[in-house]
């Protein structure tokens, strides 16, 4: 039986409700990302009930590194640890294992490599990361898959999807039976499958046929955003969303700019997370619904408006961009901050937004209004 619940359509793009045990997610969702429970930037979980987070996602290999999972399970997992009530997803450390370590050795087992941070060896495999997000007590797992680059060769795509199907078996029924366990925080924990391919999208499709056999809570599409054009992200979407079950949610993983994320529900997907609105904040690059903006420029030296005059947000109601840019011209960690707070809010509401519209059946008119608004530059 699926948790999720479509409420509206309007062509492939889906307004839906996933029922987790700490929670609904209403979607299409934005999950702010915690790599290491934490948002970069100073912002706290008070912060994020402030503006209006549904998911925080955090990274079970970072977790894994520092502090350990068996210490955030003595503290009562990890809702408790950063004191969160809502929905978290924890990404499997899949994708850090293939990004950061600079020895791997891939076998049917698992990974060993060398941690990013100290070069201690570390062995990662389905049962593994299922048993680290399980200490962890996430309220979504993800499957441990491997990331292969985009551009490796159409056989060893092919080779690597195959093994990424057995892990996934592999994870399903590790799941099942730490799910089963007395000692376990979160025995109702879900299980997300993942598809791969690179930019293959026979071989995509087919992968996705394979995994949808499981019957999971919920499928992504992993391994995109990483150098392709963004029109081969599109398509692969396309061609992958017409074989991802209707009544699962569909999550795309580490996608990316608003006009990303429009194109993406566009064509079915629901589910969101990326660094940037956080990553580019710390730097003075804001997100507005006038478009892009680079506060570091001169030209808002003394401009007393707020980051942006449409925006909710608390910053943007009690600060102006001058004294923001001030605050990053006197290196003073309160306008990298504040800046962080603007674009998550930013994200978080665009989402709303987005879901008034499927709901109202007007979703197709207002993204095509909004794209080169929100793609172009702000004054």
């Amino acid at each position: 039986m699926s948790n999720f619940r479509l409420i509206a359509t309007e062509g492939s793009a889906r307004r839906g409700v996933l029922s987790t045990v700490h929670g609904d997610i209403q979607t299409p969702v934005f999950m702010n990302v915690g790599t290491s429970a934490a948002i970069k930037g100073g912002v706290s979980t008070f912060d994020l009930r402030e503006i209006n987070c549904q998911v925080e996602l955090s990274n079970t290999y970072h977790l894994h590194v520092r502090p350990g999972e068996d210490v955030v399970y003595a503290l009562g997992g990890i809702h408790r640890f950063f004191n969160w009530d809502k929905p978290v997803l924890t990404d499997s450390g899949g994708f850090q294992v293939f990004s950061l370590a600079h020895l791997r050795n891939i076998r049917e087992e698992g990974v060993t490599f060398q941690s990013h941070m100290d070069g201690a060896k570390i062995f990662m495999s389905p049962e593994t990361s299922m048993y680290i997000q399980s200490r962890l007590a996430s309220t979504i797992a993800m499957a441990f898959d491997e990331c292969p680059s985009s551009v490796a060769e159409r056989s060893y795509i092919r080779q690597s999807c195959d093994r990424t199907v057995r892990w996934l078996y592999r994870c399903r029924d590790e799941l099942n039976r730490l799910n089963g366990l007395e000692e376990t925080i979160n025995r109702s924990q879900l299980l997300f499958g993942i598809n791969q391919g690179g930019v293959y999208t026979d071989i995509r499709r087919e992968h996705m046929e394979r995994i949808r056999e499981l019957d999971l809570p919920g499928y992504a599409i992993g391994g995109l955003a990483v150098g392709e054009k963004t029109e081969v992200m599109y398509e692969v979407i396309s061609q992958v969303e017409r074989y991802m079950p209707s009544d699962r949610p569909r999550y795309l993983m580490g996608v990316g700019t608003p006009v990303n994320i429009l194109e993406s529900v566009a064509r079915g997907i629901d589910f969101f997370d990326c660094v940037m609105p956080s990553r580019n904040a710390r730097h003075g690059n804001l997100f507005t619904s006038q478009g892009l903006m680079n506060l570091n420029n001169n030209k808002y030296l003394t401009d007393d408006r707020p980051i942006d005059p449409n925006c909710g947000c608390e910053v943007c109601r009690r600060y102006s961009r001058a004294y923001i840019r001030h605050l990053f011209k006197a290196r003073e960690l309160l306008g990298m901050r504040l800046c962080v707070l603007h674009n998550l809010y930013f994200y978080n509401d665009l989402m709303r937004q987005i879901r008034e519209h499927i709901e109202d059946g007007s979703f197709t008119e207002w993204k095509n209004r909004q794209i080169p608004v929100l793609g172009g530059r702000a004054e």
